[in-house]
């Protein structure tokens, strides 16, 4: 069978981070919805999208599909059910469509004449930007259960300060000496080749993805996700970093997530609570105003590309586009367009020119290219987010 994974409803609501990329290649837990569902039904997957990501996210279309709503993260009785799908069936949660069966010669899908197959059991989704942290926890549990069972971890080295060790899983090439890890609060999951330096205190749940840095002297509380080659300091509090993202430093960064290729500068903070203890609300994409969250603790939302200065302080429910850049003392405003650049004393536009210049130098110290395609998202994005700078 084909899967397809589509965007849904949900995608403005998790702006700025689905500007660079779909749904379904979001992280949260150990790996993105698109790893998890790839895993589970033993398939690879294609992807239908915004129009100015296809060329990077393409969709392969064949005599049979099923399409699959990248909000739904997936279980074994989901998974069960979408591998066994027929023509003209639908799996529908309440109002929402879970996955469906068309094919190459439908030119559209009236779910009228469809069997609707009705999922009343309890399921993660992801329809705004803050579930990403605030779901972060269950998510891990899920992912290090499926991921670990019936695999032996690496030995856990003797200079370990260890609590709970039957709820730690070390890949293989990962180094981790003098440190202390705190599984009996959630599973810690330690990934291929990544390192936690001496001195750190990581109490779960914790994912340290592939080639993931924990720097020394690290404190980190669940339920905190480090993506591959991001890097982690100071103190960090249930946040999710995505791929090639740095915290290096000193500093709080709390109930937040970065998307890829943020830097955050050295004894830079976010704050996550209100100082009149009220309900956070943040940036909407979707109402373009400021949206409920339903939570007291909420922090950084910042995505690919976006940087801060030394000593930088951001507001409780901060929301930074693309490609921002960000410094100077104070606190600049809680909603900060994408290619934005300057802070509390105002905002300029960065422009495409200078932006991809650094973006080109920050990937090829990774040995990734800055290409054609990736320019040509965030000149979209650039285009797109216009209307909120002030230029």
């Amino acid at each position: 069978m084909n899967y397809i994974l589509f965007d849904g409803p949900s995608r403005n609501a998790l702006l700025p981070f689905t500007f660079t990329r779909p749904v379904a290649d979001i992280l949260i837990g150990i790996m993105t919805i698109r790893q998890k569902w790839e895993m589970r039904l033993g398939s690879t997957t294609t992807t239908l999208t915004e129009e100015y990501l296809s060329e990077k996210y393409p969709m392969v279309e064949l005599e049979e599909n099923v399409m699959i709503n990248a909000s739904f993260l997936p279980n074994d009785v989901l998974v069960e059910m979408v591998s066994n799908l027929e023509s003209n069936q639908a799996i529908f949660k309440g109002d929402e469509v879970i996955a469906f069966h068309t094919n190459e010669n439908q030119e559209e899908v009236d779910f009228d004449t469809y069997e609707i197959i009705e999922y009343q059991d309890d399921c993660l989704t992801v329809e705004h930007t803050w579930d990403i942290f605030s779901k972060n926890d269950a998510a891990i549990r899920e992912d290090f259960e499926f991921l670990t069972e019936d695999r032996k971890s690496q030995p856990i080295p003797k200079s370990v300060n260890v609590i709970a060790p039957e709820n730690i899983f070390i890949e293989e090439g990962a180094k981790l000496e003098f440190v202390t890890l705190n599984a009996s609060m959630g599973p810690i999951y330690i990934g291929k080749d990544s390192e936690i330096m001496e001195g750190s205190v990581i109490r779960g749940p914790f994912a340290l993805c592939e080639n993931a840095v924990v720097k020394m002297a690290s404190k980190v509380y669940g339920a905190t996700t480090v993506g591959p080659h991001s890097r982690i300091g100071g103190e960090v509090n249930n946040s999710v970093l995505f791929g090639y993202s740095n915290k290096g430093h000193d500093g709080f960064l709390g109930n937040s997530v970065l998307g890829e290729w943020c830097n955050i500068g050295a004894d830079s903070n976010n704050s996550n609570l209100k100082n009149n203890y009220e309900e956070v609300k943040l940036w909407s994409y979707e109402t373009e105003g400021f949206a409920k969250t339903g939570l007291q603790f909420c922090g950084l939302m910042m995505g690919d590309h976006s940087k801060c200065g030394i000593n930088t302080m951001f507001n409780t429910g901060t929301v930074v586009g693309v490609s921002a850049n960000i410094f100077g003392s104070g606190f600049p405003r809680n909603f900060i367009p994408s290619f934005s650049w300057g802070g509390a004393s105002g905002f300029t536009t960065y422009v495409t020119k200078k932006a991809f210049e650094t973006a080109r130098l920050v990937m090829a110290r990774r040995n990734v290219d800055f290409d054609e395609r990736e320019a040509a998202i965030l000149e979209h994005v650039f285009e797109e987010s216009k209307k909120w700078r002030k230029e």
